[in-house]
């Protein structure tokens, strides 16, 4: 299943800074506190992106695991050398890195294999679930050491229920099925399920609170922009674009006015699997 997706760098850390400054949880602690890196792992990070996860779990290990990041996205990477150049880490590699082709890794080569909000948009599940298993360290039948594991975050079909609301109120049209949280609990969960010896799913749950309208519309420029091919269904050309977000700006200043802030709860789905 080809997945008709593409963002910006610019749209994709528009939204990271929004969840940092308005959540009320801190989800790179919940990451930490699900996986525990320790000094001397090796471990990837699959759509790194401009190295968030890489550079959290180098800090975390006090330098002392081995991280790679991977990334299709060559601005993307760039950003990331451009902070791994700033921080002077010495354990941290980023490459080219496209999850719907065979990952240039040797078998059995990590510990943990993370990827945030990324590899659930992959075209064919099986094969790149099967790929993640294939790098990851087998079992230890001697030593009783665990396979390596997966943990892969993204939307439930729950998340940020408010922003779809809202935007239901304001077109008064379905919301387009989005690939990460339509698919997360049911095929994507199924799919690393039938692959991997242990699979539990976790929830994470973080409020943002939106003092006024103009942050809240910030988020939904960088979630509906035209380079972002899901919601064409909604809008087609810069006029019809402007026209949707000035119906959605309508209806969210009404319910801030009504109810004083506008909060939406992120709500999202870990998938930690054990090889």
């Amino acid at each position: 299943m080809e997945i008709n997706y593409q963002e910006t760098a610019k749209d994709l850390l528009v939204r990271i800074d929004i969840h940092e400054k308005y959540g009320s949880r801190n989800i790179d602690q919940w990451n930490i506190e699900v996986l525990n890196p320790q000094p001397g792992q090796q471990i990837l990070d699959v759509g790194c992106g401009a190295g968030k996860q890489c550079f959290l779990y180098s800090d975390a290990t006090q330098g002392q695991a081995n991280i790679t990041g991977g990334d299709f996205s060559e601005e993307l990477l760039g950003k990331a050398r451009a902070k791994l150049a700033e921080r002077g880490d010495q354990n941290i590699a980023f490459q080219f890195l496209d999850f719907n082709q065979p990952f240039a890794f040797d078998d059995n080569r990590f510990d943990f294999l993370s990827s945030a909000f990324a590899i659930y948009y992959a075209a064919d599940l099986d094969f790149t679930f099967r790929e993640a298993h294939r790098v990851l360290q087998n079992p230890d039948g001697v030593t009783g050491k665990p396979g390596g594991r997966l943990f892969v975050t993204g939307p439930l079909p729950e998340n940020k229920q408010m922003f779809y609301d809202i935007i239901t109120e304001a077109t008064h049209q379905p919301i387009p099925p989005m690939p990460g949280s339509s698919r997360f609990k049911g095929e994507i969960f199924q799919t690393i399920s039938g692959i991997f010896a242990k699979t539990e799913l976790l929830t994470f749950e973080n409020p943002l609170t939106f003092p006024e309208v103009e942050p809240f519309m910030a988020y939904v420029r960088a979630s509906l922009s035209e380079d972002r091919k899901l919601w064409t269904s909604l809008f087609s050309g810069k006029d019809e674009y402007e026209a949707l977000i000035a119906s959605i700006e309508k209806v969210a200043t009404h319910w801030f006015e009504r109810d004083g802030k506008l909060v939406m709860t992120k709500v999202i789905g870990g998938i930690l699997a054990t090889k």
